[in-house]
């Protein structure tokens, strides 16, 4: 008989529970109860929520500590091209093997009881990083905070939340304090918690949660600042200043994600060399990531290809603002969504920054926009759009027009694995 691949066992995983999302924490905590209650055998963990900017502040530290000669446990979700991009241990992704013996030990766990995807495969996650030694955990959370499923850590070494916009309305409330409330579940008592550039709406709820717990804040625009001056990131905090080069992740929204991770690394006492890898040295796939090789590119040779998976419409604000701060360049859009998402939000911004727009219904996911709808939203925020059946054909399309235009593939984080895995 075949041994099982971690494949296989994912997709039984899926059958677990009829819902992709189910916001609670009871089957979470039944099963790290039969598994020996992995979560309090993690090195010191740092956990992190927001609706924008959780991976790249994740990955800033996560360089930052690496520098200091630490090493690193990470957890993060989605994926894009594996599944075990989202576990990180003591610095390197997990092995088919051991991510295999995990799944299967939590599969056999857990029996037929119902549990959804995400929190079998965190437990998962949990069980890896808890038999592995290693200095630090970063945990980002999957959705909100207060009920995510990587929620089970009595007393983190910190805490971290980036900025907070609309997003997932259906699941965490439709108003910012609603988002902000879930967001702040993470905040643990007298855990000090790092918090990113906020809407004062938002901010009062952080404050107000924290009181209640007695945990310090270390907040964006108190206690920290961060700004670009003269091409370099100048950050300051009550220990002092620090002259940086500008982060390698493109976009001005990831000054404010060094400056978070910059406060983390101070608080955690690490030095100039944590502080400079931060900035230079961190790596988050399709966050404004130029494509250098594949189809893709053999298509356009003279052309940009750039890939970016954010798709709320404060992903949308953020890229327009890199888009105009590049060289003039006619700039073609490919965009692809999911059909729970604001797609008039992101694309209002947008529309000022391109030629036209090429729209892609995702390839294998079922809760896809259709090309059309997203070509409709499109022309109703002032952009020409037309339909392909794939980014491939878009591009070609595309160089047919201008041999040397700026390509950008946005709108999804699922298309963006997509085009990962057939370009990587």
């Amino acid at each position: 008989m075949t041994a099982p691949t971690s494949d296989a066992i994912l997709a039984r995983m899926m059958a677990l529970h009829p819902k992709i999302i189910d916001l609670t924490l009871d089957r979470v905590w039944r099963l790290l109860d039969a598994l020996g209650n992995p979560q309090n055998d993690l090195p010191p963990v740092i956990h992190i929520a927001g609706t924008n900017g959780k991976g790249s502040t994740q990955a800033m530290i996560r360089a930052g500590l690496e520098a200091a000669g630490k090493t690193v446990h990470a957890y993060t979700s989605p994926h894009l091209a594996r599944f075990h991009e989202r576990i990180r241990l003591a610095g390197d992704l997990i092995t088919e093997e051991h991510l295999t013996a995990v799944l299967d030990e939590c599969y056999a766990a857990n029996g037929s009881d119902a549990i959804t995807y995400f929190e079998i495969t965190t437990c998962a996650a949990l069980l890896a990083m808890a038999r592995t030694p290693a200095d630090y955990t970063l945990l980002e959370v999957g959705l909100g905070g207060r009920l995510d499923a990587t929620n089970v850590i009595d007393q983190p070494a910190l805490t971290v939340i980036t900025p907070i916009s609309i997003d997932h309305e259906q699941y965490l409330g439709d108003t910012l304090a609603k988002i902000a409330g879930e967001k702040a579940g993470i905040i643990k008592r007298r855990v000090p918690c790092v918090v990113g550039p906020q809407p004062d709406e938002a901010l009062e709820v952080i404050e107000a949660v924290a009181a209640r717990h007695g945990a310090p804040l270390l907040a964006h625009g108190q206690h920290w600042h961060v700004t670009q001056e003269r091409g370099r990131l100048i950050y300051q905090d009550e220990t002092g200043l620090l002259d940086l080069p500008l982060p390698n992740l493109p976009g001005a929204h990831q000054i404010e994600n060094a400056g978070a991770a910059l406060a983390a690394l101070r608080h955690l006492t690490m030095g100039d060399a944590a502080f400079e890898a931060a900035v230079t040295r961190a790596f988050w796939p399709a966050r404004m990531q130029r494509l250098q090789t594949g189809p893709l590119t053999d298509a356009a040779p003279h052309a940009e290809v750039w890939l970016d998976g954010g798709h709320n419409p404060a992903a949308g604000q953020a890229l327009a603002r890199h888009l105009a701060s590049l060289p003039a360049r006619p700039t073609y859009l490919i965009c692809g969504m999911l059909n729970t998402k604001d797609i008039a939000g992101y694309l209002t911004p947008l529309a000022a920054h391109a030629t036209a727009l090429t729209a892609l219904s995702i390839p294998g996911e079922a809760n896809t926009l259709p090309a059309e709808v997203t070509a409709e939203a499109a022309r109703a925020a002032g952009l020409p759009a037309s339909t392909a059946d794939t980014a491939l054909a878009a591009v070609t399309d595309i160089v047919k027009i201008c041999p040397e235009a700026r390509i950008l593939i946005c709108g999804s984080l699922y298309l963006a694995g997509g085009i990962l895995r057939e370009n990587g």
